[in-house]
Order: C-alpha cells, then structure tokens, then sequence
C-alpha cells in the first residue's frame, strides 16, 4: 500500500500518461470574464461558470456537472469527447434517477432513468468569493428532484427528491461521478478495505481486501458509504471523495469492453466512483417522502 512518503518531494517519478486537454477546455475563452454563460456545443446547452476559485460547466440536459476545475489544478472530472445526438452525456456527473442500471420490470425503458435525458430547470444562482452555489430542478409526474451544486476549492452535490403521489413509489439513484486520472492502471481507491458487495462482473458477492485496483474492468457495488481516497501517483494527487449518507458506494469501469463513441485510449483516463443507493438498497418512499443522496471530494 502506498503512504503519504510518496507523494512528498523525494518520490520515484515516473512519466505519467499524456493526457489529452480537457474536451470543454476550448470553450472558456481568456478576457471573457463573465460568471456564467450558456454555449452550445455538440447540440447542448452548456453553463459555462468562472470564479476566481475554479471553472466548471453544466449541460441543461441531466442538470449534469460536467467539468470541474480548480484554478492550478488538472481537472477533476472526465468527459467523453464525443456525444451522441439526443442520448446521454458520458462524463462529468451523471444523475441517474429515478432508477440505477436497468429498469427491474420495463426493460425498453433507459438505462439509469429519465434524469439523464431530460432538460432540467436553473433555479437559483449565488456567488461570493468563497465560491459558487447553483440549484437545478426537474419535475416528473408526481416526483420533483433538485439538484444543489456548491463549487469552491472542493465540490459537495446534493440529491433532494420528493415524492408526492398517493401511492408508496421504489427509488434508485445515484451520482455517477467519472474522475479523471493519469492512468487507470496506475490508480488506487482507499476505504473500502473490509467492505461487503456485489460484482456484477464476477456475478457474485464480493468484499474488498486492501486497496481497490482496476485489472480490467470493475464493476462493484458496495454495501458502504463513507469517506474514500483516491491516489494518483503519476500526478501526485489525491482526492477525497466522501459518499456519507449512502448505502452504496459503487465502482466501475469497462476496462477492454468498448464503449460506444468513446476511444479505447479515453477510457484510460477516468474511473468511476459513485454515491448510490440501489438494487437491494433501494428506498421505499411513501407519499411526501424525501430521499437525499450527497457527494463531495476535495483535495487531500
């Protein structure tokens, strides 16, 4: 297991992965200036945020953060540079609402809900030097689900849904969060040591022994929430991600399994770690019932 010695000044270099500019980086353009600013690109609407702390932009579609960067810093969410024409955005942090993977009795229906797909509704901005708050909303039949990003030096999401319909409604979500990193191979997640889940890979129950490594493909789903290290030695990094408060905290990536529109060498630079509840940690919501779901990382 690698200790805090490696990441100080005297620690082996090795030549990280070249890692291609961000997809969104071309779009903030110098001396604009402005806070927020909706763009289009790729047939989306796009907001583009600029504070003295970070940059980050959101597409309409999936009220989704889809790049997040802190000023000096690599950024701290992949995307794919390619989307495809009305489906969902592969990157950043995908809601998905109001069910995880598939749908358990409407397999036509899509993977990892409507969220996703639909344009969500900008509420509320604010803005100090502290950084920035935004509120983003979709309603759906009888469910309102709201969205709060706070941005900083750090990131904290929040998942609020409210159910109002007369009868007691299943919910599964998640925040699918994509983290970009050096190099898949060369990464590794703390915290989960001792944790019980499931491998959908493996098909099977599974527990974590140690550090979590990505050999080609993981695709786990973890009876814990909690806080969670990733290191990146190539890039001298870690991040906090802290998915407290969720039954699951889910981890994944497709290792040689292709990817629709997405390039063998991209998939290389993200891994997934997730805020979830879902499959036999799904919630029951009564009428009036509110489900929340968080997630938040920072710098270690």
């Amino acid at each position: 297991m690698h200790t805090a010695a490696d990441f100080g000044p005297h620690a082996a270099r090795v030549p990280p992965r070249e890692a291609p500019a961000h997809p969104l980086a071309d779009l903030f353009l110098p001396g604009k200036g402005e806070p927020q600013r909706w763009v289009s690109h790729q047939r989306h609407e796009l907001l583009l945020v600029e504070h003295s702390r970070f940059q980050a932009a959101f597409s309409r579609q999936g009220g989704q953060l889809l790049h997040f960067q802190p000023r000096g810093q690599r950024p701290w969410l992949w995307c794919a540079r390619h989307w495809p024409k009305g489906g969902a955005i592969r990157g950043g942090v995908p809601v998905c609402w109001p069910w995880f993977g598939r749908h358990p009795a409407e397999p036509g229906w899509p993977s990892h809900g409507w969220a996703r797909l639909s344009d969500w509704q900008l509420l509320a901005s604010e803005t100090d030097e502290q950084g920035m708050r935004l509120t983003w909303q979709l309603e759906l039949c009888d469910w309102t689900v709201t969205l709060r990003a706070e941005l900083g030096e750090g990131m904290r999401l929040r998942l609020s849904t409210r159910h109002q319909d007369t009868q007691a409604c299943q919910l599964s979500h998640a925040l699918h969060a994509y983290w970009q990193v050096s190099d898949v191979a060369r990464i590794a997640l703390l915290g989960l040591d001792g944790a019980a889940g499931y491998d959908l890979l493996a098909r099977s129950d599974c527990q974590q022994q140690g550090e979590l490594r990505i050999e080609d493909g993981c695709h786990r789903i973890f009876r814990r929430g909690g806080p969670l290290l990733l290191q990146d030695l190539a890039w001298q990094r870690r991040l906090a991600i802290d998915t407290s408060g969720a039954a699951n905290s889910v981890v994944w990536h497709p290792g040689s399994r292709p990817l629709t529109d997405v390039g063998w060498n991209e998939t290389l630079g993200f891994v997934c770690v997730e805020a979830a509840s879902c499959g036999p940690d799904s919630l029951c919501l009564a009428p009036g019932d509110e489900a929340l779901l968080c997630l938040q990382a920072s710098l270690d």
